[in-house]
Order: structure tokens, then sequence, then C-alpha cells
């Protein structure tokens, strides 16, 4: 070292210090790309899930262009199973923060909750509503902030008229269908009075169904189900209804789960499975069109006739 000049010295110093920053950025950035699943292993026996935004079905790989996924029900129940199976997981913390979203989705989320093996703790942060409910409904307990929203007990279907659009525009509707209903609710024409029972009897299904996974899930008689109305109730209104177990913090939560566990807690965050130039690629994209993300947004609709949620 001693032949090397003094630019020399001050040059290799200054590679080995940015090769030493590289290194340590670049496993900070692989840890956050593969979700803590490369690298050195932690210590964990609890397992966390988050559903945040509207709950739908996984679409695959989004688009650049589309604004905030939300919860892709296939993703969480993968991650439910995934910490079931993980021999270190002994009990299960799901997050929620949703107003709600498609009905066969969210209960698919429940039933893997309901179905893991150990002490289940749901936890409302923001808003726990509709659909996020049908999901605390499949764990142990419910927890909540008192200023958190919780409830929606209730289905909404819709249904866009643009019938009188249509006629002004000069557009006529004829289609070929084999059964009565086959072409109920379809926007271009005015709903008849029995396709409108027919369809209000599908939400009335879906809404005795809710009624009754609450009211097994929460032990709760389903008349007090049914006397919220669908409404929405402040953490502190829910825990005296008995729709919250307990109000808290996610400290509090914690200890409530080291109760459970007999011992401290220590809780490792479970998301999707994707590779890394996946995730490389994905991350990419979104920097790229965040700024067209507003735009695009009202193109990320399904455009089904019929649009039925938990909500």
């Amino acid at each position: 070292m001693d032949d090397v000049p003094t630019n020399g010295r001050k040059g290799l110093l200054a590679a080995a210090a940015v090769g030493a920053a590289t290194t340590i950025a670049g496993r900070a950035a692989l840890a956050r790309l593969t979700g803590g699943r490369f690298g050195d292993a932690e210590t964990y026996n609890t397992a966390k899930v988050t559903v945040s935004g509207p709950i739908r079905r996984s679409q695959g790989r989004p688009s650049p262009l589309s604004g905030p996924g939300g919860a892709t029900a296939d993703d969480v129940v993968e991650q439910i199973e995934a910490a079931d199976e993980d021999d270190d997981v002994e009990a299960l913390l799901v997050e929620l923060n949703t107003p709600g979203g498609e009905v066969v989705p969210s209960d698919d989320i429940r039933r893997a909750a309901a179905d893991f093996d150990g002490p289940t703790v749901a936890y409302a942060t923001d808003t726990c509503a509709s659909g996020g409910y049908w999901i605390a409904s499949g764990c142990d307990e419910l927890w909540a902030r008192e200023a958190s929203l919780v409830g929606s007990i209730g289905v909404v279907g819709s249904r866009p008229n643009a019938k009188g659009l249509a006629d002004k525009l000069g557009i006529s509707y004829e289609q070929f269908t084999a059964g009565e209903f086959k072409d109920a609710g379809v926007p271009l024409k005015e709903i008849e009075e029995d396709e409108r029972e027919y369809l209000q009897g599908i939400i009335d299904g879906y809404y005795e169904q809710f009624v009754e996974t609450v009211s097994e899930g929460r032990d709760m008689d389903p008349d007090e189900i049914r006397d919220t109305e669908a409404r929405v109730y402040l953490g502190e209104d829910a825990a005296e209804m008995g729709l919250v177990d307990e109000l808290g913090t996610e400290d509090d939560v914690e200890e409530r789960l080291a109760d459970l566990l007999g011992a401290e807690p220590e809780v490792r965050e479970f998301t999707p499975e994707r590779g890394l130039a996946e995730r490389l690629g994905i991350g990419a994209e979104r920097v790229a069109f965040a700024a067209g993300s507003g735009v695009a947004g009202v193109f990320a609709d399904d455009g089904g006739d019929i649009d039925v949620e938990l909500r």
C-alpha cells in the first residue's frame, strides 16, 4: 500500500466506500422487493397480512397505467396459506383498512383466515366496512380504534341506465336470447318490473348470506345484525354493540397476541410472492407512469352490466 501514490489511495478508498454503500443499499432494496424473503432470516412467531383498499379478484400482473390496485384476494389468500404452512408461525394478524369489495373474493379471504391453525386477530385501522367486516368474521377476535369506521353489513348492486342517451344518439338495442332473464340488466333498455324483482332477489340472497356469515362468525343474533341497517359505526359505538371485541392501538393488539401465545409476539409481514424481475419491472413502470395514474383510473372498471359489491 505504501507504493501506491496518494491520489491512488484516495481513489481506492472512494471505490471501497462506494462499493460498501452499494452493497448495503442493494441488500435493503432486495429485502424490500422480496418482502424480506431473501437475506438473513429473522425470528418470528406471528404472521401479519394486510387487506387494504377495495377487495377484488387477482387479475394477474397490474397495468402500469392503473391506479391503486386494492386488495387482490388471491394474493391475500396465498399469504395466509403460506403463513399457515410455516412452522414458525403460531398466530395470524389480519390488518384491515378497506371499504369492502367483491363478494366471493371477500369470502375467500374469510375462509382462509377461518382455516388458519392458530389464534387469529383482525385489526381495523381506518375502515373495516362491508367486505372487510365479512373477512373479520372469520377471525377469532376483532380489534379497532375508537375512531375506526366499522360495519356497513350490506350489499349493493348497480346498473347504468343508458337508454335515454342511446335514444338521443339513435342507438337501438336488439339482442337474441334464450331464457326470459338472460339479458336482465342490460343498460341499453329500460328494466322491466319482473327483471327488477329478479335482480333484487339476487341482492337479497347475498345479504342473507352476509347476515348468516357474520352471525356464525361473531356469535351474534341475526336480528341484531339486520338492525344495523348497513350503517357504519365509530369503533367505540361498534364495541358497545358487539360488532368489535376490543378497542386499542397496534401495541395493544400485540399485547393481546402475547397473552394468546404465552410469549412476546415477533411479527413478520407476509407479502405476495413475485419474482425479483417482476418486482423490479412493476416498480419502474409505476414510477414512469405515476403522473398519468389519475387519468388511467377512469379505465380500470371491468365494464360489467351489473356490479354487486359489499360496500
